[in-house]
């Protein structure tokens, strides 16, 4: 296991982060306190530091094993959470990015956690109400009072995290050092504004989602079909996959198969290896539901797809930009722009 910045700090966070999504059997698709234990130490033990979890998986338990797990080597560990998504349906306030579930739930957190400072603090996403002004000054002081040590945002619009980030470093407060986004082979749409972004903003790119909610790992072109597994989220909560199982989607995960039995790897190895080779960095978030799972998942870290794999997979999951972007590359718009210079430009 090698290790990235976390963005533009000094933090030091493994190239694999670990998901916690699986720890706890509330979600009817995860894993008993025994496995995610297992899950734990082989991740420990590979050298990985950075755990990802949110106040909202398996209703807390993710939170709380994690708290118990990591009791005797918290200091060595980068942990983070999230805040946003409902805690009490009947409250009103109990959701959302503003500063009182803020602190509400950031308490809850520490409490569950077993743990007087959270490494880094996510806004889980968007929520389309409360300005992003409030919640970064909301984020700065928990800062200031030493609960948190760094700021990041999932599931946002480019246009907000921007726009927060332009006024934190103004004013010298806490700006979002990272994002989560949804990005895989099959969802690639982050490279229209939100990669882009943080690249100019130097903040850490994590992906959640990596294998495509398990399509990439050729879980649903079994012969079970579209429905794949009958213990997976999707068999659970079939309206939760009808996007990820699109005709390209199998297309590209069946491109994905056969580059790894050619490399003799699973595909999940080959699709998490397509992400750490991108032009610029990305943490892949990778869940587990048991220790063989994770070691495969790991298993990504131990070789490199040559350029005409890369290649390949680039063009098969290949998306359009859309607009403004795909117009301005077209090679006469660019000469509209700069004339006969446009052939000489050294870029």
């Amino acid at each position: 296991m090698r290790y990235r910045l976390f963005g533009n700090t000094g933090l030091k966070v493994s190239e694999i982060c670990l998901g916690t999504m699986t720890f706890g059997e509330e979600f009817k698709w995860g894993s008993d306190e025994k496995s995610s234990l297992e899950v734990f130490k082989t991740y420990v033990e590979a050298g990985g530091n950075f755990l990802d979890t949110a106040n909202y998986y398996t209703k807390g338990t993710s939170e709380t094993l994690i708290g118990k797990f990591a009791s005797k080597i918290r200091q060595s560990l980068v942990i983070a959470t999230k805040y946003t998504l409902s805690q009490d349906p009947k409250d009103p306030n109990a959701s959302g990015n503003h500063r009182k579930n803020l602190f509400r739930s950031l308490e809850e957190s520490l409490k569950r956690l077993k743990t007087d400072y959270i490494d880094i603090y996510w806004v889980h996403a968007f929520d389309g109400i409360t300005p992003i002004e409030e919640t970064l000054r909301a984020l700065d002081d928990a800062v200031r009072q030493g609960k948190i040590l760094y700021a990041g945002i999932s599931d946002a619009p480019a246009w907000v995290i921007a726009k927060g980030n332009t006024e934190a470093l103004f004013r010298n407060k806490i700006a979002f050092s990272g994002i989560q986004v949804n990005y895989s082979l099959i969802e690639r749409t982050s490279e229209r504004d939100l990669i882009p972004m943080a690249e100019d903003f130097k903040m850490a790119v994590t992906a959640w989602s990596p294998l495509g909610m398990g399509v990439l790992a050729g879980k649903y072109s079994s012969p079970e079909g579209k429905k794949g597994p009958k213990e997976s989220r999707f068999a659970i909560n079939p309206e939760f996959g009808k996007r990820f199982l699109s005709e390209k989607n199998l297309a590209i995960a069946k491109t994905v198969q056969q580059i790894a039995k050619k490399l003799k790897v699973t595909a999940a190895e080959v699709a998490l290896n397509w992400l750490l080779q991108r032009p610029f960095p990305v943490i892949p978030i990778v869940g587990a539901k048991n220790k063989k799972q994770l070691q495969e998942n790991l298993g990504c870290l131990n070789f490199k797809l040559n350029e005409k794999d890369l290649k390949l997979l680039d063009e098969v999951s290949d998306i359009s930009l859309g607009f403004p972007h795909d117009f301005l590359k077209e090679s006469g718009i660019r000469k509209l722009i700069h004339g006969e210079v446009e052939d000489k430009l050294l870029l």
